[in-house]
């Protein structure tokens, strides 16, 4: 199975994800959350949602920078960059608070957000990307977390419709219907798998 980005870049973000669990509490989300779940593709960046409590550590650990634009904050590193989304502040498709109050479960030691609430986060995050690079590997994620972590999908709806995006769901089925099959190899599937598992979720999707 191919890697979507340099491995020395994607083993330095997750050592630096490592260090970062032992600083202070967060969920991830994001790439390395998709990977937790699918243990598929690895990140190049780290994305969390804090609380002001956890916030006020980073800032005695780190150099942060506030982006007002995307309503966050960051911390560069040399090969990556550590995106942090705060409760009361930030703008998801899903409020940061609700994913800290509610979508989150624990993998490997992470506290990572939920298969269903990470796919509508990602859902969003390919609609504002569209054909770019991380677009691109959004897709991947999505359908990574549609195959191999198998989230409910009425829970995803429900989601969906809570916070009035349900039109994710026509997006849902559009990578599925239109997944460029060059990027196979970064799913670990062939073409008849790919093919079995589209007419099946398709005609889920269809049926919600």
């Amino acid at each position: 199975m191919n890697e979507f980005w340099n491995s020395e870049t994607t083993e330095a973000s997750w050592e630096g994800l490592k260090t970062l669990s032992k600083e202070t509490k967060f969920v991830l989300i994001g790439g390395w959350a998709a990977y937790l779940h699918t243990k598929l593709q690895k990140s190049k960046d780290i994305d969390i949602v804090v609380d002001y409590g956890a916030l006020r550590l980073l800032e005695s650990n780190y150099q942060l920078s506030k982006n007002e634009r995307l309503m966050k904050y960051e911390i560069k590193k040399d090969r990556y960059d550590i995106d942090i989304y705060l409760s009361d502040y930030s703008r998801l498709v899903i409020p940061p608070k609700d994913i800290l109050q509610k979508y989150h479960t624990t993998i490997d030691g992470f506290e990572t957000a939920t298969a269903e609430s990470l796919m509508a986060l990602k859902l969003g995050a390919a609609a504002d990307r569209g054909k770019t690079s991380k677009g691109q590997k959004d897709h991947i994620d999505i359908l990574g977390l549609l195959f191999y972590s198998k989230p409910e999908l009425k829970t995803l709806q429900k989601i969906l419709s809570e916070y009035k995006i349900s039109g994710y769901i026509k997006l849902l089925e559009s990578i599925l219907a239109n997944f460029d099959l060059r990027d196979l190899n970064y799913l670990n599937l062939n073409e008849n798998s790919f093919a079995k598992l589209k007419r099946k979720y398709i005609a889920e999707i269809k049926e919600l």
